[in-house]
Order: structure tokens, then sequence, then C-alpha cells
């Protein structure tokens, strides 16, 4: 090609320059990548050009310089690569003397042995240094055990006691640790834990035991409490309640067991002034009546007040009471009951003559008085009347004082019921009577004419409260009057209710109404209700007054029935 002869021109040119510095060589050869000679220079004819292998022309090509000897070792050739573009390669040799080859391949194997060394080296110190390292963490590892051996002998107590200390606070006390046997302070110091182990187990077995003593005292005094019909309150030294019994809860309607903890006066603020007069007089027996109302209704009490006193120091309070409510109304009720039949006693006898005389001047004298009879008249009227309602009142006077026993027999409460309307709406048809009773008879144990007389007094009451409101009822108002009786058997029991839309009861002092001389009424003695009550009690029946819902009054008496009664409902009431 053309670049190959412009190669082999510029040889040529320059073989004298190439002979002047390469005036050693011995021969010069350029071939192709046949091996084909493109040109030569030597210096004679008699040497020939060893062939050269494949894999010498593939060392050339990769751009080494390959030597190559001869094996009469007196000659050195090389071979090179000359241009890239263009498979030529340039083939030189010389003479040499032997010893020198033999020289130059010490050499290099001498360079090849210090290359090899030389590559060897960072392997060598990367292995003499993991052989340091290893050594290294082996004594590193070494001084760490060692360590730890040494701190756990001297730690090993220190965890042991705070393990135990750990279970001390857990509650354990049956905890220990072991003693040492060095004499250390690590051994002093387990002694004297174990020792206050010991101390402690045996503190606490003592409190168990005196808790166990206590609760025992504890339990048999509410024991005993439990069965006292009169309430019990304990008191710490500040007032607050720490023990209230089961009388206590049902006499006040609270459950104080719930309010332990709390002071008697935010509790029961009626029984403050009660403390307050113990802390004056700590060594004195505080008594005093306390009312106290309750579920809308008032009760008495007979309160004492006691302090727990050691040593000029008050350490508690004992608070004991009784409901002597229906006492005091026993006690109301005798001494009226005594009056009753005082005044009685001494108004009767009067009244008869009063009386007689009235009417005999009426009759006597009526037809002789000329100057203004009529006024005359009415005169004697008026103390006849006057006169027949003081027996009557006399008469209840004597009703109450001396209230016979109730003669027992089975009665028909639906009778009963029915019986007390009969009159009443006869002489009122301004009011509406209803009697829902069922058709069965009802039947209680009872007094009759007892019974008839409760009726009758709730039925006029009930009467009078419809004409006290119409009385006040403004003038065009349409007011209607209306009473219900009612008659069933709730569970074991036989209810009678009166309902009417009157006036209603008071708000004040109602609870008293069933006392004797109690009345709302201007012209009332105050002893209907209480002879009612008195008759219920006999017949061991209960008197409740209510409200009824929207106005008037709701009367309900319960009584106990007999074991001959078919279940009747609310729900069987018939109109009559």
């Amino acid at each position: 090609t053309v670049n190959l002869y412009s190669i082999i021109s510029d040889f040529l040119k320059n073989i004298s320059t190439i002979k002047f510095y390469y005036r050693y060589l011995s021969e010069i050869y350029i071939f192709d990548g046949t091996g084909r000679v493109l040109a030569q220079w030597n210096l004679g004819f008699i040497l020939d050009r060893e062939p050269v292998s494949p894999e010498i022309m593939k060392r050339a090509r990769q751009g080494e310089v390959v030597i190559i000897t001869s094996e009469t070792d007196d000659r050195l050739r090389a071979v090179l690569k000359l241009d890239r573009s263009v498979d030529s390669f340039l083939y030189v040799g010389r003479f040499v003397e032997p010893n020198v080859l033999e020289h130059i391949e010490k050499t290099q194997r001498a360079a090849r042995e210090y290359e090899e060394i030389e590559g060897r080296r960072s392997s060598i110190e990367i292995t003499f240094a993991m052989i340091f390292i290893l050594v290294g963490l082996l004594l590193l590892f070494a001084a760490i055990w060692v360590g730890l051996v040494f701190a756990n002998r001297l730690s090993r107590p220190i965890s042991e006691l705070a393990s135990a200390a750990e279970r001390v606070r857990s509650g354990d006390l049956t905890a220990r640790v072991r003693e040492a046997p060095n004499t250390d302070e690590l051994r002093l110091l387990s002694r004297a834990f174990n020792r206050m182990t010991d101390q402690l187990e045996g503190q606490r077995h003592e409190l168990v035991q005196a808790n166990r003593q206590l609760d025992e005292r504890r339990n048999f005094i509410e024991t005993v409490l439990s069965g006292v019909s009169a309430g019990v309150i304990g008191l710490d030294k500040n007032g607050c309640i720490n023990l209230a019994n089961t009388s206590a809860n049902s006499l006040l309607s609270i459950d104080l067991d719930t309010e332990i903890g709390k002071k008697i006066g935010d509790v029961l603020p009626e029984f403050g002034d009660l403390i307050t007069q113990a802390y004056a007089k700590p060594g004195f027996l505080i008594e005093e009546q306390v009312s106290i109302r309750r579920n809308g209704r008032p009760s008495m009490f007979f309160v004492r007040l006691a302090a727990d006193v050691v040593s000029s120091e008050i350490m508690g309070f004992v608070v004991t009471f009784d409901d002597i409510t229906e006492l005091m109304a026993a006690q109301r009720k005798a001494a009226w009951s005594d009056v009753a039949r005082r005044i009685a006693h001494e108004m009767k006898n009067p009244l008869t003559p009063i009386q007689l005389s009235a009417e005999r001047l009426r009759r006597k004298y009526l037809a002789e008085v000329k100057t203004d009879p009529d006024t005359f008249a009415n005169c004697t009227d008026t103390i006849i009347r006057q006169v027949g309602d003081i027996g009557r009142m006399v008469d209840e006077f004597s009703s109450f004082a001396r209230m016979p026993r109730p003669v027992m027999s089975s009665i028909n409460l639906v009778s009963v019921c029915r019986e007390a309307l009969v009159l009443p709406r006869s002489a009122h048809s301004k009011i509406r009577f209803e009697a829902k009773v069922p058709d069965k008879p009802i039947w209680i144990s009872g007094d009759s004419r007892q019974l008839s007389q409760v009726m009758t007094n709730l039925v006029q009451n009930a009467i009078d409260a419809i004409e006290s409101r119409r009385r006040h009822t403004r003038a065009g108002d349409i007011f209607e009057g209306s009473i219900e009786v009612r008659a069933y058997i709730n569970e074991a029991e036989a209810i009678v209710e009166v309902l009417d839309n009157g006036k209603g009861l008071p708000l004040e002092s109602r609870e008293r109404l069933t006392e004797p001389y109690v009345t709302t009424r201007a012209k009332g003695t105050g002893l209907g209700l209480a002879i009612v009550k008195t008759i219920l009690e006999d017949h061991g029946a209960r008197l409740k007054l209510e409200d009824r819902i929207g106005a008037g009054a709701h009367i309900e008496v319960r009584f106990p029935i007999q074991d001959q009664n078919i279940e009747v409902s609310t729900t069987d009431l018939g109109v009559t």
C-alpha cells in the first residue's frame, strides 16, 4: 500500500542515520503480519532471519518490545510493532557475547524476583498487620475477660444486695443475701442487710397479728352494733366518720358507708353543733333532741355524743341516737287523750241542762215576748245549735279518749268502700263520686264499725277540701268537684285509695296532720285523722298522705289481706 511504501521509503532514506545511531545492529528487517519481508539490512548474507512465531507477533501487537535470543546465545533480537494503522513489524538484531546474555538473563531473573517480592510485599505487610491485630485483640479480650471476672467478683454481692432490696420493696421480707467468706466491708453490709430483713419480717408478723386482732375486734363490734336498734356512728378526733352501723343507715336513710372519711358536719349538718359542744366540754356527755328532715318528712332523734379522751387529748367520738318521732307522737297522743277525757267529762255535764233550759225558754216564753220576738227566737236557736255542736265535739273527744278495742271479723273491703259513698253522694249533688272497686270481694280482718268510721272520715275530709276550693274559686270559673275511691290487691296487701281535686294538703306540718288537734279548717277539731290513724294502727294498717298529680290529695291505706282472697289487680277494677 501507499502508506507501507512511504514507510519503507522513509526507512531507506534514513538508513544511514539508523546505522549511525544503531551502529551496533547487525541486522534490520521490516515485515508484515504474514511474515513477508518488506525491507532488510544486514552485515552479511550469512545471517538468516529466524522466523517470528505468532505468539511473539501477538505480544508485539499489544505494544510490547519482544526480546528474542538465539539458540547459540551469540545474538540478541527484538521485535516491535511499527504503525498501528499498518500491520508491520520492525525486526532488529546484533551480536553479543554469550556471557553478556547470561548476565542479562540473571539480571532479568533477579529483576523478576524483585518485582515478585515487591508485589508480595503488601500482602506480607497485610499478613503481619493481621497477625498483630489478632494478637492485640486476643490480648484485649484476655484483659476484658480478666476485668469482667474481677468486676463480677466485686459486683456480685452488690447485685445480690440490689436484687434483695427490690424484693423487700415489693413486700417479700424473706429475701436474704449470701455472706461473703472474706471479712471485707461487703460481708459486713450483707450481714447488716440480713439482720434488717429479719427484724422487718418479725415486725410485719407482729403487725399482721395485731391487725388480725383489730379486725376480729372490729367485726365483733360491728356484729354487736348491727343488732342494736339505736344508730351508732364512730368519729375520729377530727370529727370524720369512720364507722356506722346498719341502724344508723336505716334511721337516717343515708348510706353512711359511702361517706367514710367525711366530716359529720358536712354529711349531717344537724349534728355539727353537738361536735362543737363536745370539743368545748370533752369530759361531758352531750345529749340533745335533733330534728332531721329526710325524704320530705321530719324525724325527731334523741342524740348522745361522748368523746374518747386519753391523757386530756380527744381521740375520737361516739354518736348514738334513737328515732323518738313515734314515741313523742304517742306521748302527745296520750296527753291529748287525757286532756280530751277531762274536757269531755267537764263539758258534758252542763251541756244537757243548758240545752234543756234553752228549749224550755223557747217553748214557754216565745209567745209571751212582745218586744222583738225574732231576736229572742234567734238567740235561743243559737244556744241550742251551739250546744249541739259542742255536744258533737265532746262526743269526738270521748271517742278519741276512749277508743274501744276493735272486734275483729272477716270484712269485705269492697262493700265498706261502696257504703262510704252512699250518703255523701245524695247529700252533695255538685260533687261527682266514683268507686273503682272490683266485683270480687276483698277480705280483710277488722272491725266493720271502726273501718266504716275510717272511710267516712276520709271521704268527709275530701268533701271539705273540695268545698274549701270552691269557696276560693273566682266567680265565672267552672269547678266540678270529684272524689274517687279505689280498692285492689297488690302482692300481700289490700290497698284503698281516696283521691279528690280539692285544695290539697298543706305544705307545712303535713306530717303532723294525724296528730290530735292539728287541723287546717277553722271549725275543725283536729281529731278526724288522729282517730283514723289510731284505728288503722289497731288493724295493722298503714296510712300515707300524698299530693294528687294535678291538684288535690291522695290518701292511701294498706291492709294485710286474708288467705281466701283471689289476686285482684288494678286492671280488674270496675266503676260504680
